[in-house]
């Protein structure tokens, strides 16, 4: 069987020459779109993302800053930067680098976050608006964005199929079964806790992995025809592995993204692309520190 290998390098060029011609004439506005970028600590891999982030932003024109936090940072003085920056007219899309240390809580950090900024589409406002329907995925997660648009935009049908997500995390898991449930799919969703985890991966017309765990998807796993879409990032090394044995699936399925080069590259563009649309929202808007809707 021929496999199309889903290239995420490729498509999320043709996203980002898109944004940049968008910010050659947003940029000659008064106020311009603008990122912020938050990093608490010195995380290896935190600084390795940021660093990505920010080269993307850069290509493509978008104003950005990094603020280094240093790893004792308390609750109290995180919450009062993201209070500052919710109320900071010139800043239109805020991203705080997970994972946090042990001593900052990720759900008590997002009530200081202006949700209309929350370009990660972690806060509760934006993942509660998911189960509207796709027309409310504006600030959807980055990552199950970047999954919907390589299906889509690779011509995978998702109405009608069955699509099993391995993984429950609120990041990805979670909110991308709701949208592809936005897209009439049936959708499992398995974790840790699943018994027999191949006799349900072995039903999927469409298998999205997303652990984190080296070849956790074997031949074996997949039905012969399958797509599969790898989300799963681990290291030996300074070799990157997926959740899926990748040269194992070649010839068994009919597509199959790769990682690295799959969802990681269509992350970062949506997260662009994410930034733009909190833009485009606030110039539409009077700008209000009071419209934050913290809780």
């Amino acid at each position: 069987m021929q496999t199309k290998i889903l290239d995420g390098n490729a498509l999320a060029k043709v996203y980002l020459d898109q944004y940049k011609n968008q910010l050659q004439k947003l940029n000659q506005n008064s106020i311009k779109p603008h990122l912020s970028m938050v990093l608490v600590g010195d995380n290896p891999a935190s600084i390795s993302y940021i660093k990505k982030k920010q080269e993307s932003c850069q290509k493509v024109g978008l104003s950005t800053e990094v603020i280094l936090l240093p790893e004792t940072t308390t609750q109290a003085q995180l919450s009062t930067v993201l209070k500052k920056l919710s109320e900071n007219p010139l800043v239109h899309g805020i991203l705080v680098q997970l994972p946090l240390p042990e001593q900052l809580s990720v759900p008590y950090m997002l009530k200081f976050l202006n949700p209309r900024k929350d370009v990660d589409g972690f806060h509760a406002y934006n993942t509660g608006k998911l189960f509207r329907s796709a027309n409310y995925e504006k600030l959807a997660p980055c990552t199950p964005k970047g999954v919907i648009r390589i299906l889509e935009d690779n011509q995978i049908p998702v109405k009608g199929q069955h699509v099993v997500v391995v993984g429950h995390s609120d990041i990805v898991g979670k909110p991308l079964g709701v949208m592809l449930l936005n897209r009439d799919a049936t959708v499992s969703i398995a974790h840790k806790f699943t018994q027999n985890l191949g006799d349900l991966t072995r039903q999927a017309d469409i298998l999205v992995s997303a652990v984190g765990k080296k070849h956790l998807i074997t031949k074996d796993m997949v039905k012969p025809g399958a797509v599969v879409i790898d989300v799963g990032f681990s290291k030996e090394g300074k070799k990157i592995y997926g959740d899926c044995d990748f040269e194992g699936l070649k010839g068994h399925v009919s597509a199959i993204s790769p990682v690295p080069g799959g969802a990681g590259p269509m992350t970062v563009a949506l997260l662009i692309e994410n930034t733009l649309n909190a833009y485009k929202w606030w110039q539409k808007h009077e700008f209000s520190s009071k419209d934050v809707l913290w809780d």
